[in-house]
């Protein structure tokens, strides 16, 4: 008999990285006049819906999923945020994709040495994980400013994609931590 498990797990790891890619993250605040201030803030769920598949599935299940994603987005379907083709490959944002990887294997890693995920240990695998993700998106554009020489977008891009973002990246970990409980339930069953 066929294991119809992992490809299919493969399958749901995809499409929820490339639904995930294209919805920006919104924040709702109420405020004492009853009016709805909504926020957008500028990135998409796709690292926390990564580091939550990573909790739910093994992480090579996930990193497969990724590779076919990137593939995707490089040669058919332009399923990126900004776009996709070979051209991205020369855009900044290629470098923070690129991050995915180590991201994945950190949080693989805080989950496969416990039965249990431990907040503690997930916050500080989280935190490793999304500034490792960020230090490989830096050494992209370090590679870019050294091959196209050009000196004033290394700041530009180093300040928008990274420091800009970093923050954001860590507040969506909240979220997270709050399916941990629920997580922890189906993995000790």
């Amino acid at each position: 008999m066929l294991n119809y498990k992992k490809p299919l797990e493969i399958i749901i790891s995809l499409q929820i990285l490339v639904i995930s890619s294209m919805i920006p993250v919104f924040i709702s605040i109420p405020f004492t006049n009853k009016i709805i201030q909504i926020f957008e803030i500028p990135i998409t769920w796709q690292v926390p819906s990564i580091i939550l598949m990573t909790l739910i599935f093994k992480g090579k299940i996930v990193v497969k999923a990724f590779t076919i994603y990137l593939l995707l987005g490089l040669f058919f379907i332009p399923v990126f945020h900004q776009g996709g083709s070979l051209g991205y490959l020369l855009t900044p944002n290629f470098g923070y994709l690129l991050g995915i990887y180590p991201l994945i294997k950190i949080i693989d890693n805080s989950v496969n040495n416990h039965r249990e995920i431990f907040f503690y240990n997930f916050i500080k695998s989280g935190v490793l994980g999304i500034f490792s993700m960020h230090l490989v998106g830096i050494f992209y554009n370090f590679i870019q400013f050294i091959y196209y020489k050009q000196s004033e977008i290394i700041l530009y891009n180093i300040s928008n994609y990274s420091l800009g973002k970093v923050g954001y990246h860590l507040l969506m970990l909240t979220p997270i931590t709050l399916l941990i409980k629920p997580i922890n339930n189906r993995l000790i069953r």
